[in-house]
């Protein structure tokens, strides 16, 4: 009787750590479990180092990585010649940026509240300060589609976040001649990255605080239909391969994660710390430039992903 017992005991306490295991998964756990198994070995290459928050990266046409330290108020580019230069000081706290077809840097200008234009001759104008009249938050990310319009994320971080110019966190969209700011998205928490299609036809933007990532379908006139939960993680950044698949500086995770345009996970870079962005070089587009908190890192995407 006292053998049954004690096996009745010890089945009670095997259940009861399996149990305790299963309830104490993590969030990482559960985005391992979910990864597609693939060969892909990445070799991440750092560029540079030494920045107080890497963000914001773009690309020009001959291959020149523009990329923001945030907190330095600098815009800073990683050269054709494998060098680092010093691009705009005193920058107002850029964070996204983003090239037009005319090779003007299209700034978010986090401190001034502006999105701002810079010509390949330096002449610096600013496209939009205001909606309704009222200045932005702090104008976070950008995207632009062919027609030149421009959509832009307006979350606000650090010790004032709570401390708002307009009655929430939205997304807005930049008419292609600039005259006219419309706001396009205006149910997300906090929203952060946000990418396009190369067709124009898919918005992707992630809700940082909410933790998830949506997609929109693209309208003639610039607004946005058909919201649809893409992934269930938020990130910092993303950018976009040649094959349409989504690449998100996912919360909580020091990497670079690679999706299906369909939301599977293909497969994950991991970097030594914290990613903010990543962008594709427009010379050799199997080329991906990470910005990390305090460094530059580049990896080549050997071959095409497929779900």
């Amino acid at each position: 009787m006292k053998h049954y017992i004690l096996i009745i005991g010890l089945l009670f306490l095997l259940f009861s750590c399996n149990q305790s295991k299963s309830e104490g998964t993590t969030h990482q756990d559960n985005f391992t479990q979910e990864k597609k198994e693939s060969p892909v070995v990445f070799k991440l290459e750092k560029l540079a180092s030494g920045f107080h928050w890497g963000e914001g990266p773009a690309s020009d046409e001959e291959g020149n990585i523009y990329f923001t330290d945030v907190h330095q108020s600098k815009i800073l580019v990683w050269t054709t010649d494998e060098e680092l230069e010093v691009f705009r000081e005193n920058s107002n706290g850029a964070n996204g940026l983003f090239f037009d077809k005319n090779g003007n840097l299209i700034t978010c200008e986090m401190q001034s509240g502006q999105i701002t234009s810079t010509s390949n001759l330096g002449e610096y104008k600013v496209i939009a300060s205001t909606y309704n009249g009222v200045s932005f938050n702090e104008p976070n990310d950008l995207w632009l589609d062919d027609k030149g319009g421009i959509y832009f994320t307006d979350p606000k971080y650090g010790r004032h976040a709570n401390e708002l110019s307009q009655d929430g966190m939205h997304v807005y969209y930049i008419s292609s001649d600039h005259k006219k700011v419309t706001r396009v998205i205006d149910d997300l928490e906090k929203p952060n990255g946000l990418v396009g299609t190369s067709d124009g036809k898919i918005l992707y933007v992630t809700d940082a605080q909410g933790g998830k990532t949506y997609r929109y379908d693209i309208q003639e006139d610039g607004s946005l239909q058909n919201k649809t939960l893409f992934v269930e993680f938020g990130c910092d950044g993303m950018t976009i391969d040649q094959a349409g698949n989504v690449y998100l500086s996912t919360n909580g995770r020091d990497a670079v994660d690679i999706f299906s345009p369909s939301g599977t996970l293909l497969n994950s870079i991991p970097v030594s710390e914290r990613v903010a962005n990543m962008c594709f070089s427009k010379k050799d587009n199997t080329l991906l430039y990470i910005t990390g908190k305090s460094s530059l890192y580049r990896v080549k995407i050997d071959g095409v992903f497929h779900p």
